[in-house]
């Protein structure tokens, strides 16, 4: 599983030409799922994201989470980070997950969100989307399961 991680001021997701979700500040989460991903792979993208300390504490550090800011999340699917261009120039995705185990882990990644009483939006999966974001700092991190980066 990966994700990019970015903090934004606001953030939004727009399908058909409607603003399905907005968030201000917080975290937008572009997340890719594998073929290959367990549960073990959700855990550690969730935990992950939720506690990584970009946001800023009373001196000016970037030593706050999510969770500590209660600050929002927008997550949105994005099966082309598993995109392959090493070879040609058409990327090959067949490392992406199949729709139906996708959509599953997506759901269950929200569901940890709510459990956890974070606010939490969403893009809508599998979707032709368009989103717009305004970057904090500029901040973004990378995230992979495999812990390839």
């Amino acid at each position: 599983m990966r994700a990019v991680v970015q903090r934004v001021t606001n953030a939004s997701v727009t399908v058909d030409g409607e603003k399905i979700s907005e968030i201000s500040d917080g975290l937008l989460v572009l997340l890719g799922i594998s073929k290959d991903d367990e549960e073990k792979d959700l855990d550690y993208i969730y935990r992950k994201v939720v506690n990584l300390r970009v946001f800023d504490d009373e001196n000016g550090v970037m030593n706050k989470s999510l969770i500590d800011k209660e600050n929002d999340l927008l997550l949105v699917s994005q099966f082309t980070l598993y995109g392959d261009a090493r070879k040609g120039n058409r990327p090959s995705y067949v490392r992406a997950a199949c729709f139906d185990d996708g959509v599953e882990f997506y759901e269950k990644f929200i569901e940890k969100a709510k459990q956890d009483n974070i606010n939490i939006c969403t893009g809508k999966y599998g979707a032709d989307m368009q989103v717009e974001l305004v970057n904090n700092g500029p901040v973004t991190i990378l995230l992979d399961s495999e812990k390839e980066f």
